[in-house]
């Protein structure tokens, strides 16, 4: 047997020796392994509660923090595999105590963010440095009008948007995400007496939602209860979700116990919280002054001011903002005239000229159910035309594709005339481009190619798209919305598909026209009733002559405005300065520039202010393109 000579001359086996020896090396990579551990912890512990050592770490940290507040998001957005839905029973928290918890979050992600040296960041880093900057900052701006909105409206209140929300994006695909649905049904009147919280708040201050608001919203409400539980779009769509479900994934009894308790749920849970708004909105209601703009509020001239700057992401000013729309309503006239000229309609106003065609055979579709399934199967036709004839105008293309779905039966009302839903991010539901089939009748056939270049390719679709395909940026990036970018692009994509060839028929470019004219008047209309008192009739009237909207979709679209101030303004200033941009870079780059490559750039930096766009492509330019 071999022996080791220890310390002192001890003599021992050499097997003894090597117990010996392993036992100490064990002791210190266990007392090794507890310190790495400790200081794991505390970094991980100081990267959350304090400033992290990499801004990386800070993005997405901000980012993290808030989508894990937000379980109604997670669901939408699915970033998370599936055995990592722990939220999928949980409805976000709408008290207004937590409004105040994210208040102060914001305050201190500000503060933290402007503790990193700026200098010392790379140039990609800076461009998410001074995105989340500008974004943070403006938010607490804003603060003081945190009450400066209707929680219940009639676009996209609480009451409509709940039942949508667990239409199209609760996922139910086993037993388990059932239980989930059926869980955040039972937590409607929680959610439902949080948000009753800043109502009263409101009140309080005297924001007191117009008088039209008030009326539409305890129709759709009412109307929302009056429905037996099984007509309910709760139950229908559940039914819908089950249906998709394999039949070997889930027997007959458990889907009649799941249907069945869901039922009970809409009964016993979601119509009592809706009671609880329809009584409260009926005694405001007698409270309610006028259908004015929000220069009646308190502050109202501020707010607005603020909501301008916020929309647009530039300094104009509600006055320079409503000269702008005027020049351009004037321009657009001109060009729409030249082509009602050539159709034989010489008299009238441009509205009512372009009211006349809309209105002929050749135009409209049947007011039946096969009208809206031919509606929507020709604009899904005209998608893809445009997506297979893009040629070399992008390199950058989106991975998800797009389809196109009405818009639910529950919200045609009052919705707008159409909208764009993103992809989910793990690929289990593609865009949507919605469609409001409420009158099939009244959707001409010329306005619809426009229609569909700017919601969905290369539209909204690629500029969301592409935007959360984004990779090597923070995650806030990838779905921080900035209106005037998103908005101004889509907008932009009209034009170019018009530039394109796509619509060479005069009448489909009256369509685009039209289009231009309606975003143009949106900057004359905004501004008008929020700033200069406007009332929303003349608002109407304005709009009417100038566009040839059909009245329903006019009154809708004038009713959405007074709701959400300032928002309708993004279109028409965000597309002006991308063709500035576009036009710039022509203009210095020479031969060197590309259409493609411009594109491109616009896109690969997700949505962003229209001043950092500004500054972002002016450094493309100096580049060389």
């Amino acid at each position: 047997m071999r022996v080791a000579r220890l310390a002192g001359s001890v003599i021992v086996p050499r097997f003894i020796f090597w117990i010996l020896t392993m036992r100490t090396a064990f002791r210190w990579s266990l007392r090794l392994g507890l310190i790495l551990s400790v200081l794991v912890a505390l970094f991980v512990a100081h990267s959350i509660w304090f400033k992290p050592v990499s801004i990386r770490i800070f993005f997405e940290r901000v980012f993290a923090e808030y989508l894990f507040k937000n379980p109604e998001m997670m669901s939408g957005m699915r970033i998370l595999p599936p055995w990592m839905n722990w939220y999928n029973d949980e409805l976000a928290d709408a008290s207004l105590a937590f409004e105040d918890q994210m208040r102060e979050k914001l305050k201190s992600d500000l503060a933290t963010l402007r503790r990193y040296d700026r200098s010392a960041l790379d140039a990609e880093t800076q461009v998410s440095y001074d995105m989340l900057d500008y974004f943070l900052g403006l938010q607490q701006e804003g603060d003081r009008f945190r009450f400066h909105n209707y929680p219940l409206n009639q676009l996209f209140g609480l009451q409509s948007g709940m039942p949508t929300f667990m239409a199209t994006q609760h996922q139910v695909e086993s037993e388990g995400e059932a239980l989930d649905y059926i869980a955040r049904l039972s937590k409607f009147p929680l959610k439902f007496e949080q948000t009753m919280e800043g109502l009263l708040a409101r009140e309080k201050a005297g924001i007191i939602p117009p008088t039209f608001v008030i009326e539409k919203v305890l129709d759709e409400m009412r109307r929302f209860v009056d429905a037996p539980a099984k007509e309910n779009i709760l139950y229908t769509s559940f039914v819908d979700k089950l249906d998709k479900v394999p039949a070997d994934a889930m027997d007959k009894t458990v889907r009649e116990r799941l249907l069945g308790e869901v039922e009970g749920a809409i009964t016993a849970h979601v119509y009592p919280a809706y009671a609880t708004f329809i009584r409260y909105y009926e005694q405001l209601q007698p409270k309610s002054t006028g259908n004015n703009g929000v220069w009646a509020l308190p502050e109202g001239e501020a707010f607005y001011s603020f909501a301008v700057r916020e929309q647009t992401t530039t300094a104009m000013t509600a006055d320079q903002v409503h000269q702008l729309g005027l020049s351009e309503v004037a321009r657009i006239e001109g060009e729409m005239n030249e082509i009602l000229v050539a159709q034989g309609l010489i008299d009238g106003t441009i509205g009512a000229r372009v009211d006349a065609i809309a209105k002929r055979p050749d135009q409209r579709y049947p007011n039946s159910d096969d009208g809206r399934a031919q509606i929507i199967a020709d604009f899904q036709s005209i998608i893809d035309e445009i997506d297979a004839g893009l040629g070399d105008t992008f390199n950058v293309r989106p991975k998800a594709g797009v389809k196109v779905e009405r818009v639910p039966e529950f919200r045609e009302k009052t919705a707008p005339g159409a909208y764009y839903n993103p992809p989910a991010f793990d690929g289990s539901r593609p865009g949507i481009f919605y469609i409001n089939l409420r009158k099939p009748g009244e959707i001409a056939r010329f306005g619809m190619r426009t229609l569909a270049y700017h919601e969905a390719i290369p539209g909204h679709h690629f500029q969301t798209t592409i935007q959360q395909e984004l990779s090597g940026v923070p995650m806030f990036r990838k779905v921080l919305p900035f209106t005037a970018f998103s908005e101004g692009w889509a907008l932009y994509t009209e034009r170019l598909a018009w530039e394109m060839g796509f619509q060479d028929d005069p009448l489909n470019n009256l369509g685009r026209l039209q289009a231009e004219m309606f975003r143009a008047v949106r900057l004359v209309v905004d501004t008008g009733m929020h700033a200069q008192r406007w009332t929303r009739e003349q608002a109407i009237d304005y709009m009417l002559e100038k566009t040839g909207m059909p009245q329903t979709e006019v009154v809708a679209e004038i009713e959405r405005y007074l709701v959400n101030p300032g928002q309708a303004l993004a279109y028409k200033v965000g597309m002006n300065k991308i063709l500035e941009l576009r036009e710039r870079a022509k203009a210095k780059l020479g031969d060197k520039f590309s259409l493609a490559r411009f594109h491109d750039f616009v896109l690969s930096g997700g949505d962003m202010p229209l001043t950092q766009l500004e500054t972002r492509i002016d450094g493309w330019i100096a580049s060389g393109g």
